[in-house]
């Protein structure tokens, strides 16, 4: 099963003409989700060839540069006479808002559009091979981050085992990596445990949205095999970092670290690095060495799954 990171948008609340405002498209199968939809997200959609086919957008706050490009998308499928509903999660206290935001070029659309506010902590999405759960972050306005994590796959069935075991080839196979015992003709029981091995973890993919620091998205992102993290500023500017309720990159590396994830992708790239984002690469690079990246507009990172 395929888990497929797309940057749309990277930029800070500025954008300059290499970065959008603030998306990230996500493709797990057949299922498709955009984290944020800054102005201009649909454009981007269409240049990084991701589709349109989205059933879910989580929307990490209200802040326009990661949700005027709603309208615009909202429209276009209309234009494409999608008859698909869409759901957009926000935070709690902002439904009214972005009620009023997608409904502002007036016209009813011809598919449903349901705006659902989450809270921490609550399972946003359920499915049955993994859930999207928001978390606590610390912005200067309500906010929160998104997790989706994969529940564990089944252990790896050992097919020579369970051969010499006398198990025929065939459904009672399934049976078996399903979880179920089988019986045999000579009426001996074979459990599942003597030929599965120990459940797989699953992949993680953690999205911040605009954040400080905090405990919250190191929990979130425990064992994480991607954490797209805020990393408005360097280190040297901190202070303002701190002012405006971002990351720096280094403060950003210090939260990869302490989850334990293997992969870090720095993301909401101030304007004022629109020529240079190597500070920021090094500042990660000291404390989370090799498994740092600058994420840029049509930047794609495959989540592959844990060894």
């Amino acid at each position: 099963m395929t888990l497929h990171v797309t940057f749309l948008g990277t930029s800070g609340a500025v954008p300059t003409t290499t970065r959008n405002p603030s998306s990230v498209f996500l493709k797990r199968g057949g299922d498709a989700f955009l984290f944020d939809a800054g102005e201009g997200t649909q454009r981007q959609m269409m240049k990084y060839g991701t589709g349109f086919d989205v059933s879910d957008v989580f929307v990490s706050h209200v802040h326009g540069d990661h949700v005027l490009g709603l309208p615009g998308l909202v429209q276009t499928w209309d234009f494409n006479d999608r008859s698909e509903p869409v759901t957009i999660h926000t935070p709690r206290g902002t439904k009214s808002k972005l009620d009023q935001l997608v409904r502002a070029i007036g016209s009813p659309t011809g598919f449903s559009v349901r705006v659902s506010e989450v809270t921490p902590g609550e399972v946003v999405l359920e499915r049955d091979e993994y859930e999207v759960r928001a978390f606590e972050t610390d912005h200067r306005t309500t906010s929160v981050g998104y997790a989706l994590r994969e529940h564990d796959r089944k252990g790896r069935f050992d097919r020579e085992k369970a051969e010499d075991l006398g198990v025929p080839v065939g459904p009672k196979f399934s049976e078996l990596h399903d979880g179920n015992p089988v019986e045999l003709d000579d009426g001996t029981l074979v459990r599942p445990e003597q030929v599965v091995g120990d459940p797989r973890p699953g992949r993680t993919v953690v999205y911040t949205g605009d954040t400080r620091p905090v405990d919250a998205t190191v929990e979130a992102a425990d064992g994480a095999d991607l954490l797209i993290h805020d990393a408005t500023f360097a280190d040297d500017a901190a202070e303002r970092a701190a002012e405006t309720g971002h990351s720096t990159a280094g403060e950003a590396a210090r939260v990869a670290r302490d989850a334990g994830v293997r992969r870090l992708a720095l993301t909401h790239i101030s304007s004022r690095y629109a020529g240079d984002v190597s500070a920021l690469k090094q500042q990660a690079e000291r404390t989370f060495t090799g498994k740092s990246v600058v994420a840029h507009d049509g930047l794609e990172l495959d989540v592959p799954y844990p060894q």
